[in-house]
């Protein structure tokens, strides 16, 4: 029978997890922020485990998560922000060098780095997507807990 690595959704006791958080667009990130802290609190995870970093807007979330990242304290990190489309390229531009950045972070430091930024159309769809239809913070907290234990599990596995 094939064997099954999965992570859980019970942190470990030495869980640190770090956020980052774009103060840009701060209606819709602030409650993004509320949600993912309130998701890792429903889990079992203790405030003071628990590092916020706020950086201006979302192009700079990457570098922040490199910080946290090789620093080796924190066992994954979330990142938080809300990039709305304009009438220039702008959007495209900082959507995708976030999207880039923290997709680079992840695989380069071998840690799970959660892209919870939201790119949407219009206000009414990051609102939505911040806590009147669901909370994309939340479920980023969610996703965080299992990773870093699914890469702890496979970690120990594999022996590396």
């Amino acid at each position: 029978m094939a064997r099954t690595i999965e992570g859980q959704l019970v942190p470990r006791a030495d869980l640190k997890m770090g956020i980052v958080v774009a103060r840009f667009n701060d209606a819709i990130t602030s409650r993004l922020l509320e949600g993912c802290l309130e998701g890792l609190r429903r889990h079992g995870l203790a405030e003071e485990a628990v590092t916020v970093v706020k950086v201006p807007g979302s192009f700079e979330i990457p570098l922040a998560a490199r910080e946290l990242a090789a620093s080796q304290r924190f066992d994954a990190i979330i990142c938080l922000g809300c990039v709305i489309r304009g009438d220039t390229r702008h959007f495209e531009l900082v959507a995708d060098g976030c999207a880039a950045g923290i997709r680079q972070v992840s695989l380069e430091c071998r840690i799970p780095v959660i892209f919870a930024v939201l790119t949407v159309e219009n206000a009414e769809q990051a609102a939505d997507r911040a806590g009147l239809k669901t909370n994309r913070g939340r479920e980023a907290a969610v996703e965080a807990i299992e990773m870093a234990d699914l890469m702890r599990a496979l970690r120990e596995e594999l022996g590396g």
